[in-house]
Formats: structure tokens, C-alpha cells, sequence
């Protein structure tokens, strides 16, 4: 038996490519060790059978951002469950249509952003990517999010316009918004610099309780649909190469 050498030194051997274009194809998905993929470069290997991918490409993968469907009772930015948690291989999408390729250095240093209540559900994002992380901090007032609150009781006289404009939160006055029914139960808010509790605040001054809330949408991105429906709670996507928040 050959004596061990670097995953790296060995592609470039087999396959006749420099070492950094080795360690590319490497860190990219590209190449597998006796049928499972490796994409460490100083994987040590000796008599195992090295492939490398017949669709290889030697270009710069993008950092990921994921975009998932938390359930209620999972903590959005940290707690003891974290929603991160179950950003795992086996829960992407199976209508995932982004066309990136799955790669285990996805769900390392991804950051989760956009807070949401533990007891909400719906859009999540975790990121890899600073310039994500810039949008949706710095920007953060300006981008509008879209939630589906479920409520009970019965909303006060003019109710539906103060949700609209007329409520404060917090000690000052909120910007205007939009909100409409969407069925007998069900109000659509469409809100800019939302802060946690205050959907549930902006209901109880109304005469509303609430009963579950969802978010749907951030800025242009949605929570998505496929042939089989909306994504379902639990699972995740990935944000399309070039789509923006």
C-alpha cells in the first residue's frame, strides 16, 4: 500500500492540474473517495479509488444563504432551540429549484438574521454571505415583510385603519403600514422595522388576540411554492445566485 498522501497532491497527479486547481475541484464537490464525496484537500488518502467528477468546473462558488420555513417554538437568532439546528442535508426542499449544489460547507458559519418570534413561524434566512448580512442589517428599516396573522375576537370600530395608521408601539408612533383581511380570521400585514411583539401589541389595541403568526415574504424574497405546494415547515432552500432581498 502507497503511503498517504493529501487528497490535493493526488487529484492533481491523477487527473494532470496544478494543486490549486486540485484543492478547487476539491473544496468544490467535485471529486470522491471510493464513491463518497470528499471536500477536504488535506484528506489523506492511499490505495482508495480517487474520481473526479465528468462535470467538473473550476469556478468560485458562491458563500450560501438559506432561506427556511422555522416551525413555531424554535429561537430565530438563539435560545435553546435553535432554529438553526435543523438546516441539515436531509431536510433541503425536495422542490428546491435554485440549482445550487448541495455542499457540506454550506451549513458551516451560517449566520441567522431577521429576528422572529419563537412562538411565529416561517421565513428564516442563515447566511454565509456578508453582503446578505449587510442588506438585511444595515437596510434592515427600508426592506417590508409580509405576515399572515391569525386573530380572534372582534376588531374595535375603525379597527382595520388603525392597523393601517393611528397605533403606537413602545412609546412612539408606528410609520404607516399595510394591513387587509385576507378571510374572516386572517389579517396580511405588509410592514417595514417590525420589532419583536409588536404585531401581537399592534392586534391587543385593536381588541384583537392572536393566535398564530407566519411570514411569508422578505423584501422581494418569499417563503416558495413548488408543484407540491408551499415549502413545508421544518425543511429549506437555497437563495438563487443572483436574487435580492
Amino acid at each position: 500500500m502507497s503511503a498517504p498522501v493529501r487528497l490535493a497532491h493526488r487529484v492533481a497527479e491523477l487527473f494532470g492540474c496544478s494543486r490549486a486547481d486540485a484543492e478547487q475541484y476539491i473544496q468544490n464537490g467535485w471529486v470522491s473517495v471510493d464513491g463518497h464525496v470528499v471536500e477536504a484537500p488535506q484528506h489523506l488518502v492511499s490505495g482508495e479509488q480517487v474520481e473526479l467528477d465528468p462535470d467538473a468546473r473550476l469556478e468560485a462558488v458562491e458563500p450560501a444563504t438559506i432561506l427556511l420555513n422555522k416551525p413555531p417554538g424554535f429561537d430565530a437568532i438563539g435560545g435553546r432551540r435553535p432554529a438553526a439546528a435543523l438546516v441539515t442535508p436531509a431536510t433541503r426542499w425536495a422542490d428546491d429549484h435554485s440549482g445550487v449544489r448541495l455542499l457540506q460547507r454550506h451549513f458551516q458559519r451560517l449566520t441567522p438574521l431577521v429576528p422572529l418570534d419563537t412562538e411565529a413561524s416561517g421565513l428564516m434566512v442563515l447566511t454565509q454571505d456578508g453582503r446578505v448580512w449587510r442588506r438585511l442589517t444595515e437596510d434592515a428599516d427600508q426592506i417590508e415583510h409580509e405576515y399572515l396573522v391569525e386573530t380572534s375576537g372582534e376588531i374595535a370600530p375603525y379597527g382595520l385603519h388603525k392597523l393601517n395608521h393611528g397605533l403606537r408601539y413602545n412609546g412612539r408612533a408606528l410609520p404607516p403600514c399595510k394591513v387587509s383581511w385576507q378571510n374572516e380570521i386572517r389579517l396580511r400585514f405588509a410592514i417595514k422595522g417590525v420589532q419583536d411583539g409588536q404585531l401581537r401589541d399592534m392586534c391587543a389595541q385593536v381588541g384583537l388576540d392572536v393566535v398564530s403568526i407566519r411570514r411569508l415574504r422578505i423584501g422581494k424574497i418569499p417563503l416558495g411554492k413548488g408543484p407540491n405546494g408551499a415549502m413545508p415547515p421544518g425543511e429549506w432552500r437555497y437563495l438563487p445566485v443572483g436574487e435580492r432581498f
